[in-house]
C-alpha cells in the first residue's frame, strides 16, 4: 500500500523543490514571485549543454506582461536571464512588498 501512496505523492514529501525569481513587470508597482520546477519547467537547450524555460508574468493593475527567459547549466543550475517588458529584482524587495501589505 506504501507503493500506490509513494507513486500518487501521499508519501509525505513536502519539500519545495522550486526556484523563484522575482520580477516587475515595466510601468507596474507590483512585484511577482515566478517559481519554476527544475523537474518539470526546464526544456534542454538546442545544443544540448543546458536548460531553459519561458515564463509569462502580469499583475492584476499592469497594463504590461513582463516575459522572462530563464537559462541553466547541464546541472540545472541557473545561469542568466533575459527579461522583456520589465525586470529582474531581488527576494528582499518582494519581502518589503509583502511586508506593506
Amino acid at each position: 500500500m506504501n507503493f500506490l501512496k509513494n507513486l500518487f505523492g501521499g508519501g509525505g514529501r513536502d519539500e519545495d523543490r522550486g526556484i523563484y525569481f522575482y520580477v516587475q513587470p515595466k510601468m507596474c508597482k507590483e512585484i511577482l514571485r515566478i517559481r519554476v520546477d527544475p523537474l518539470n519547467d526546464l526544456s534542454q537547450t538546442d545544443d544540448g549543454k543546458g536548460y531553459w524555460c519561458r515564463k509569462l508574468a502580469s499583475a492584476a493593475r499592469c497594463p504590461f506582461q513582463a516575459e522572462i527567459e530563464l537559462y541553466f547549466d547541464k546541472n540545472k543550475r541557473y545561469q542568466s536571464s533575459d527579461v522583456t517588458n520589465g525586470e529582474l529584482v531581488s527576494e528582499a524587495e518582494w519581502l518589503a512588498q509583502e511586508g506593506e501589505r
